[in-house]
């Protein structure tokens, strides 16, 4: 049997139990280019922990406002279909200041809800760490892994977990397409180095997109990755403590599953279970799991994969923060799975209690 077919059946009304009565802190906004999102998942992540019965409190470290109780009000549920516009070229990087510590005292945990930059990179969790404040997901170290496209990847190699082939540089001017074509083939994949939701992604399949590509990225960061395109089924495999969820079979309108798909109704079509073999079932979740641990992932992450026509997986990366929205592949994974959303944050929430 699949295990992860049980696991809503099991610690379900201990969790939500559990979870009444704490003081939890959400932290969601920020000022990365995910900001659109990471309010969507703040608000939605509040709701649920407030009906579960948690006393739940809002920080949004884009504006350095103060630690507020939190209202059904709330932040945004509104994502637009391409990133932000007004973020600034060179935001501060989130500091102790921004943070007010002070105001920290007496939370139970804190959900970390944002999504990108300072609040996935690392840099949050390190601070975190300094002031002894429980705190959902990974920890800094593989924060910062996961975040780093290139270093996952090197993770990924080492381990034995297949990834496409790549390049990275900080110049624009460091490879020509043809280049980076003789070296990786057609089409390309372009992107910065240090996002998710596909923010600045490029698909190029032509010489005269290469120079555009290029600057959608370094619009983003300051390193850019370019990878061999692997034609193949999107697929998605969540963990949740030390358990894969049900694979998730990802269907664009788009010919790749970009901003715009993700976060538009009617854009993507999503089948969960995937319908794949149970052989490929299970390799997805075991190398989900393997790519979990060998970043030393904790709580809860998402997994993202291509498979080719003849059942190969190919890791494209883990992200340490997935969205927690109504488009949200985790949240539909742990449905499957039997785990509603209000138990899942409940149970992500003790996680990182328990840790």
């Amino acid at each position: 049997m699949d295990n992860t077919a049980t696991m809503g059946a099991t610690g379900r009304s201990s969790d939500a139990a559990a979870i009444a009565g704490l003081k939890v802190m959400v932290i969601a906004g920020g000022r990365s280019a995910e900001r659109d999102v990471s309010l969507a998942t703040g608000a939605a992540v509040a709701k649920a922990l407030s009906s579960a019965g948690a006393e739940v409190y809002a920080f949004d470290p884009g504006v350095s406002q103060h630690v507020v109780l939190w209202t059904p009000d709330f932040g945004s549920t509104a994502i637009g279909t391409t990133p932000p516009k007004a973020l600034p070229g060179n935001v501060p990087s989130i500091s102790p200041g921004d943070l007010r510590l002070n105001e920290f005292e007496g939370m139970n945990v804190v959900f970390n809800a944002l999504h990108g930059g300072d609040g996935e990179n690392g840099r949050l969790q390190s601070l975190l760490d300094m002031s002894g404040i429980a705190y959902t997901g990974s920890g800094m170290l593989a924060s910062a892994l996961a975040m780093d496209k290139n270093m996952a990847k090197r993770v990924f190699t080492a381990e034995g977990i297949p990834t496409p082939a790549w390049m990275v540089f900080d110049d624009p001017k460091a490879f020509t397409y043809a280049e980076a074509e003789e070296s990786l083939g057609s089409p390309l994949i372009v992107k910065p180095n240090s996002q998710g939701s596909t923010v600045g992604l490029t698909l190029v399949d032509k010489a005269s997109m290469w120079d555009k590509a290029l600057a959608a990225a370094f619009k983003w960061d300051e390193r850019v990755i370019v990878e061999e395109f692997i034609a193949g089924r999107e697929l998605a495999a969540g963990v949740l403590g030390d358990q894969p969820l049900p694979v998730v079979e990802i269907k664009p309108k788009h010919g790749i599953y970009d901003y715009e798909c993700k976060y538009t109704d009617g854009m993507t079509e999503y089948q969960c279970p995937a319908a794949i073999t149970a052989a490929q079932t299970r390799a997805c979740k075991e190398q989900a799991l393997e790519a979990f641990r060998v970043l030393g992932c904790k709580g809860y992450a998402r997994a993202d994969f291509r498979m080719t026509a003849d059942g190969h997986l190919y890791c494209l990366e883990v992200n340490t923060l997935p969205g927690m929205t109504s488009h949200s592949l985790v949240p539909k994974s742990a449905k499957v799975a039997g785990i509603e959303f209000s138990e899942l944050v409940a149970r992500i929430c003790q996680l990182a209690i328990k840790r």
